[in-house]
């Protein structure tokens, strides 16, 4: 298996690299906080995001054709982060430990980190058209 150091250094991998750390520190902050409701949500988010993060950097989605994983880290994405918005509203307006209150803001953080990779997705995202066109049109 080869690495794909351009991946990594990308915009792309460095805002998923961004939503792990995030979402760590919510993790962190929920488990000192001991909500299993939140910690249970993070966890998931995390271990789905890492999956995509090394299909993405070992170059697995070339070799896993049977789904468009372009388009499933775009869902991914976008109901993560409309989820973490409402977890971490609740994780904020419930809070009764500094745990809550922080991995709350942290949740924030990762929604809002969650909807700039929908964003930069959906913007690149090739439904129509050759996977090797350019979006905008122009010609490089």
């Amino acid at each position: 298996m080869e690495v794909d150091a351009a991946f990594i250094k990308s915009r792309r991998g460095i805002l998923k690299a961004s939503e792990m750390g995030t979402l760590l520190v919510a993790l962190v902050c929920f488990a000192a906080a001991s909500r299993p409701e939140f910690i249970t949500a993070t966890v998931l988010e995390f271990a789905i995001t890492s999956l995509l993060l090394l299909l993405y950097t070992f170059k697995l989605h070339k070799r896993l054709t049977f789904f468009f994983w372009p388009l499933i880290d775009v869902f991914n994405s976008a109901f993560a982060a409309v989820y973490f918005i409402v977890l971490s509203i609740l994780a904020v307006t419930t809070y009764t430990l500094t745990g809550s209150l922080v991995g709350g803001i942290a949740g924030f953080f990762a929604a809002v980190l969650l909807c700039v990779d929908f964003c930069v997705l959906f913007k690149n995202i090739t439904l129509n058209r050759p996977r090797g066109a350019n979006p905008s049109g122009d010609t490089p």
